[in-house]
């Protein structure tokens, strides 16, 4: 589909690219949560910000009680990649179906194993006591990197689960 200047799609990007800063939830940010190194436009719809939304609310449940068990009371949970547009994913080498695409899944930061596992821990529990279901929780490592791959879809979330995906 072309773009022309003064197009409903046009116009809606400008807005999103200006909300930007805005938060979609207490401490995440729409920037955060579509950041890229990438030069490809990565503006997601509202759809997709609806579903980072829903993202968010699982991340800040994840920051509280880390910080109230292990953190000191205010440890970031740092977002490594969220929401990717089809080039942004195609750059990074993501599949074709991720729900990167639908800004339904976020990459996580994490120190080490420890803290990957008790990340782990704490979203199933929240998964388990909220009565939520989530669509996929990977712990994923590449050249010596490690971090949490978490998605929640709005609906047929298939509590997919691996303990050690080692990405080539």
């Amino acid at each position: 589909m072309e773009l022309r200047p003064g197009s409903t799609q046009v116009f809606i990007n400008q807005i999103v690219r200006k909300m930007a800063s805005e938060k979609l939830t207490e401490h995440f940010t729409l920037e955060e949560m579509t950041r890229t190194k990438s030069k490809a436009d990565n503006t997601p719809s509202a759809e997709q910000v609806k579903n980072l939304k829903r993202l968010c609310w699982w991340l800040e449940m994840l920051r509280g009680r880390w910080n109230r068990k292990y953190g000191d009371g205010d440890d970031p949970i740092v977002v490594n990649s969220g929401y990717r547009s089809a080039e942004v994913n195609r750059e990074v080498g993501g599949v074709a179906n991720s729900n990167h695409l639908t800004g339904c899944a976020v990459d996580i930061r994490v120190t080490g194993m420890d803290q990957m596992i008790r990340y782990a821990n704490i979203l199933l529990d929240i998964s388990d006591e909220n009565n939520e279901l989530f669509d996929e929780l990977l712990m994923e490592h590449k050249d010596g990197k490690m971090w949490l791959h978490f998605a929640v879809r709005p609906t047929g979330n298939r509590r997919k689960i691996n303990i050690l995906k080692t990405t080539n």
